[in-house]
């Protein structure tokens, strides 16, 4: 018997870092792991799945979202030490609780997750990365799940990663992870994660609605730099605006629509391709249907 709560119709622009969106067709909150498997046992194969944990990194269109979206955000929020240098964190934990616990097991290597404003199941699909380290770097195995609620462990060697992207087993999704870290006498992890937050802090618009980066940046390029230098800092289509902090980085000034935010991404590619002669492609994950 499924134990977590069956939503329909609920808006997602409430579960979104950007805070736009429509509606998701159904909304499944787990009640842990073990609920959501058996959830997943109950769908049928034609049903339509998506996962959403901190909502950053994602663009749900104004028309919604047909199918059932799957909440983790403080649902698959397990972690445990696996090893002496080993813990094991499932998909619902914020990428910044899992550095300030590995801070405080002694085990260092993964500080940097301090920056990835998203959940580790988000960082694990797109391989996030932040402050020169990268998801992947540290995973030493995965736990998946496919429609039919079966789970399989599985190692990196069994994924095609690169920067920002993760291609293999794309029937499946992210239960949890086994991360290899490194335990030997290092002082100073918190301080090392409060530098970072606060360069974070510094360079980046943080108490603003934005989805973290929208664009990946080109080899040996940074497509901040890019933009800026194509004059679109404070560029604005409705209520999305291209950041004065950062320009990698797109504002909803308290009325954007998701319309807004997408044209305006393709805006910054077509000035950046015709001024800088560079395409950009976006980082950002787009979901749903337009209104």
């Amino acid at each position: 018997m499924l134990k977590g709560k069956l939503l329909e119709n609920e808006p997602l622009a409430k579960y979104t870092s950007w805070r736009v969106g429509g509606p998701a067709e159904q909304m499944y909150l787990p009640e842990d792991r073990d609920d959501l498997i058996c959830f997943m046992r109950s769908l049928s194969d034609q049903q339509a799945v998506y996962w959403i944990g901190l909502g950053s990194n994602l663009l749900v269109r104004d028309g919604g979202v047909k199918g059932v979206v799957i909440n983790t955000r403080n649902r698959l929020k397990a972690m445990d030490l696996a090893d002496v240098d080993k813990i094991y964190v499932e998909a619902g934990v914020p990428c910044a609780h899992v550095a300030r616990f590995s801070v405080d097991l002694g085990l260092h290597g993964a500080e940097f997750l301090a920056g990835i404003p998203g959940t580790l199941g988000g960082a694990l699909k797109m391989n996030a990365g932040a402050f020169g380290g990268e998801t992947w770097n540290i995973v030493e195995a995965v736990e998946m799940v496919n429609q039919k609620g079966e789970v399989f462990k599985r190692s990196p060697s069994e994924f095609e990663v690169s920067y920002r992207s993760v291609k293999g087993h794309d029937d499946e999704w992210f239960l949890a992870a086994e991360l290899k870290l490194n335990k030997h006498c290092e002082e100073g992890g918190l301080d090392k994660i409060k530098e970072l937050l606060e360069r974070r802090s510094l360079t980046q618009p943080t108490n603003k609605p934005t989805c973290g980066s929208v664009f990946k940046n080109p080899e040996g390029d940074h497509a901040a730099r890019l933009i800026e230098q194509s004059g679109l800092k404070g560029h604005c289509i409705g209520g999305a605006c291209v950041s004065q902090k950062h320009a990698n980085f797109i504002e909803n000034m308290g009325d954007a629509k998701a319309s807004d935010i997408e044209q305006l991404i393709a805006y910054i590619q077509l000035q950046v391709m015709h001024q800088q002669g560079i395409s950009l492609e976006t980082e950002v994950c787009r979901v749903g249907e337009p209104k």
